[in-house]
């Protein structure tokens, strides 16, 4: 059988020190699949959108802000992801430079600058995912990684990645 994920961005801006990260706190729906935890920002691309011009377009509309520099750090299968069991696919993007005045929440939560080491030491209510492949997100390592982690009820299965 096929596999026909629902596409999306997940992206993460840096400050302009590099110090901390803008995430959204999911704080607005409690029927919010992501409610109570911080996120990236991004969503599902739309018909016709390439996965950059989709970024862009998911931080103009949560944040308020104009992307001028962003890097693809990689991408992550999330069978089983989505509320109804639903396959995801996520490109997940390291925002460097941008122009604007961040918004201070949006119709999905509360935008909040947090410190970078707080997100890699997971003191947050992030998806139990998360601590595998956010290092990797961060850390210097120039070549992408590409991984799979299947969910199952709302946890991680496994984790596999592979870098290039």
């Amino acid at each position: 059988m096929p596999y026909t994920p629902i596409i999306a961005t997940l992206g993460y801006v840096l400050s302009r020190d590099h110090q901390q990260v803008l995430m959204i706190h999911r704080t607005t729906r409690p029927d919010d699949l992501h409610y109570g935890k911080y996120n990236g920002l991004g969503g599902k691309l739309e018909r016709n959108e390439d996965v950059v011009s989709g970024m862009r377009r998911e931080l103009a509309e949560e944040a308020g802000i104009e992307t001028l520099e962003l890097m693809l750090r990689g991408t992550i299968s999330w069978p089983g992801f989505g509320k109804q069991g639903e396959d995801w696919l996520g490109f997940i993007f390291v925002i460097t430079d941008w122009r604007g005045q961040p918004y201070v929440s949006n119709s999905e939560g509360v935008l909040e600058w947090v410190p970078l080491q707080r997100v890699l030491d997971l003191s947050l209510n992030l998806w139990p995912g998360d601590r595998f492949f956010l290092p990797l997100v961060f850390n210097s390592e120039s070549r992408q990684f590409h991984g799979v982690m299947p969910y199952e009820n709302g946890q991680p299965v496994a984790w596999h990645y592979t870098r290039v």
